[in-house]
């Protein structure tokens, strides 16, 4: 055996390259492909299994006999070829007959013959048959043999495929071709079926035998030099701008890219005759091999980053560095990512995407809280999600139980469609109902108006059949942007808010940033707080940055011009805070007179009740306000000091729990004492049995997503108000053990639409 991989492979890559060019057809090439690779590895025996109807047949032989050529046929999994097709490893073995998957085939005649060593061929990561060298005597093959093998291999495939002598790349694979169904964390419900795409489109190696080594190496020089530079810049952006989990990643993909071993690995291999692609996906497949030998967790986490990064060199040696974003959406899409940022998501064409799955992702993220505003189901900490599918391939999500089904049967296809066409059967039915007034059944006028966050959404008003925006987040700009968001920029997206709203109303949030929604440009010792939700955010740091509070009152001023500007002040935790947020935007008002620009011709102001100590305060706080938001998400994890985005804890608390109805009661008499309008914002609002008993309450005013609109407005026209408010307050005068069977029981008796 010559002394380096380099050399040997080089030889036989020399020799593959004059026969794949020379005449004839597929199988006198493969024949003469076993006695070259047999000569020049000094072998005894090389053969070539290659997966056809389903079964690994024996296409070519050097050593074996010939007229086992086309007739032993094995099983993937079965005997030592089938085991390495199967799990995609490498055997390496100096007594074959030990292993206990040999498999003993008579009319091969390879019983005098000892020690096998086999890698598979993979064609788009999925494994089209298997090469293996055997001797008489026994021993282990030397690492330079077993590369040398993995680099002709690849060569292999190429011929393979081009010469179409296989199934196809998917019908057998390194992992199982029938349905796979994972769970992971809801971040965002909703059902959706679609083909998936990944984020970072995967590069096929179409050519994998170089014609210039020098010419190849000067590629990969070049492209490692780039990549290491968008690592670098990688720190300055908003995606790796915090500590913790994307601070560790930055480093591990740090020390990756500027691993010496890494880059002498795809050196050796364009030594042996690779293109650039084709020596980076060496080095990648002799990384996944090597991942199915460890047990090691962590480490197996490593390898990842590695190939991470070894897709990122793929694209940007082969200069295919766009995202699915800019390449463009052509069919109902699942997105795949290990992370993906809110501006990143925007870029998608919102009538093709239809949900986002990501290998990580949290509650909080700015991504999700964007993706919910989109109506676009999102799940997180599905691990090796990337690795578990390919391009193309169906998969079926639901996000409502935080699971998917890759690649389903028709039986599961069948079920899923079923449950989606019920879903959509009943969103057809709200949306009959959508331009009928949310009236009870005895006459009392509900409110229905939306949350919103996007400009998109406020031209899409109309369809939902709301009353209006009564909460728009403000911080949407600030979340998708690199830098600050000027005044002429806010007021641009203020100005087209109302222009698409036209007559229906829109409240205006200040921003809500800080805390668990920090901004690299806005960094602050504060933003690493161990409760960052009860820390240096919303108001509270408007109030600090006052320039920045400053510039969004005359975007909101400037916007409104001649028009009612409704604005409200969020996580206010004492009056004095909401007074001193008024008297600023009020000085605003009076310098956008003194400079002759337009002003509103009435602005209301209004608070949110989000904090609970606010409650004890609301007779100081009321006769100042025009109105009043109760943000449920927020007041229900401070009462019961349960934090939302803590999967261990989401439902250790319950809306419909006695204690949540007393306050909200005690909170909504208080305003209706005081003559105050208060509308109740948040997921609770947005749920029919939890919105009955909103109303059971006294509430007569919400802000919910668009999609709760028609379900919420269903139940509200099959419902007595006086009997639900009556029926509320004898259980929370008495509440049983369960106050949301209760109510259930009592919204079927009185054939309230639920759901």
């Amino acid at each position: 055996m010559p002394l380096t991989a380099a050399a040997s492979a080089r030889e036989i890559l020399t020799g593959l390259h004059a026969v794949m060019a020379a005449r004839g057809n597929a199988q006198s090439k493969l024949d003469r492909v076993v006695d070259l690779i047999a000569d020049k590895m000094a072998s005894e025996v090389c053969s070539i299994y290659l997966l056809r109807d389903g079964k690994l047949e024996l296409f070519a032989t050097h050593g074996l006999r010939k007229e086992a050529v086309h007739v032993t046929r094995l099983a993937m999994s079965e005997g030592l070829v089938g085991t390495i097709a199967a799990e995609g490893r490498i055997l390496n073995l100096a007594e074959a007959a030990d292993h206990p998957a040999f498999a003993y085939r008579p009319e091969t005649g390879e019983e005098r013959f000892h020690s096998f060593a086999g890698v598979p061929i993979v064609r788009l990561e999925s494994p089209i048959g298997v090469l293996a060298v055997q001797h008489a005597e026994p021993r282990r093959y030397a690492d330079v043999e077993i590369e040398a093998l993995q680099t002709v291999a690849m060569v292999l495939s190429e011929m393979i495929a081009a010469a179409r002598l296989v199934d196809g790349a998917r019908r057998g694979r390194l992992r199982s071709a029938g349905p796979l169904r994972l769970s992971g964390l809801k971040l965002v419900a909703g059902m959706a079926k679609g083909e998936a795409v990944f984020h970072e489109p995967r590069v096929v190696v179409e050519h994998t035998v170089a014609e210039d080594i020098e010419a190849e190496r000067e590629r990969v020089y070049g492209a490692f030099r780039k990549m290491r530079e968008q690592i670098d810049n990688m720190a300055k952006e908003a995606e790796f701008g915090t500590a913790g989990e994307h601070q560790e990643i930055l480093e591990t993909y740090r020390m990756f890219a500027y691993d010496e071993g890494w880059s002498r690995r795809i050196n050796e291999a364009i030594d042996s005759g690779l293109t650039a692609e084709a020596a980076i996906e060496r080095v990648q497949q002799r990384t996944r091999a090597r991942m199915l030998e460890i047990d090691d967790a962590l480490l197996q986490e490593r390898m990842h980053d590695l190939e991470d990064l070894s897709n990122r060199l793929l694209r940007i040696v082969s200069g295919r560095m766009g995202t699915a974003a800019q390449t463009g959406l052509q069919r109902d899409t699942v997105l795949i990512a290990r992370n993906l940022g809110p501006a990143e998501l925007l870029e998608y064409d919102r009538r093709r995407l239809k949900a986002v799955l990501l290998e990580e992702g949290s509650l909080t993220s700015h991504m999700v809280i964007v993706a919910r505003a989109m109506g676009v189901p999102v799940i997180g900490r599905l691990n090796d999600i990337r690795h578990s599918v390919e391009e193309g391939e169906a998969i079926l999500v639901d996000g409502d139980n935080g699971s998917i089904i890759i690649r389903p049967n028709r039986a599961l296809l069948s079920g899923f469609e079923h449950r989606m066409a019920l879903s959509q059967k009943r969103r057809a039915e709200f949306a009959a109902g959508r331009s009928l007034p949310a009236k009870t059944k005895d006459g009392l006028r509900v409110s229905v108006m939306v949350n919103a966050g996007l400009a998109e959404d406020a031209a899409a008003l109309g369809m939902t059949g709301a009353d209006g925006i009564g909460l728009f987040r403000t911080e949407f700009q600030f979340l998708i942007s690199a830098t600050l968001p000027g005044r002429e920029r806010q007021h641009r997206l203020y100005s087209k808010v109302l222009d698409a709203a036209k007559d229906k109303p829109v409240v205006f949030r200040t921003v809500d940033i800080g805390g668990d929604k920090a901004l690299p440009y806005l960094s602050d010792v504060h933003d690493e707080a161990e409760n960052p939700a009860m820390g240096w955010r919303a108001l509270r740091l408007s109030l600090e940055r006052s320039t920045l509070m400053k510039a969004q009152a005359r975007a909101l001023i400037e916007a409104s011009g001649g028009k009612v500007l409704r604005v409200m002040f969020p996580m206010v935790s004492e009056p004095w805070e909401y007074e001193e947020a008024r008297a600023l935007f009020e000085e605003q008002v009076e310098w956008a007179r003194h400079a002759h620009r337009k002003i509103p011709k009435q602005i209301e102001f209004g608070a949110m009740l989000e904090v609970p100590s606010l409650a004890e305060m609301l007779d100081q706080l009321l006769p100042r306000v025009d109105f009043l938001s109760i943000g449920t998400n927020d007041l229900t994890q401070f009462l019961f000091a349960a934090d939302r985005s803590e999967p261990r804890l989401a439902q250790r608390y319950d809306w419909l729990s006695p204690a949540i109805l007393r306050y909200l009661k005690r909170v909504l008499d208080l305003c209706r004492a005081h003559d105050v309008p208060a509308r109740i914002c948040g997921e609770m609002a947005g749920r029919p049995l939890e919105a009955m008993a909103l109303i059971g309450v006294g509430a007569e005013n919400f802000s919910i997503t668009p999609a709760g609109v028609g379900p919420v407005k269903a139940m509200i026209r099959s419902l007595d108000a006086s009997a639900v408010r009556s029926r509320v307050e004898q259980l929370l005068a008495r509440p049983p053990k369960d106050m949301r069977r209760a109510l259930n029981d009592w919204a079927r008796r009185h054939s309230v639409t639920i759901g």
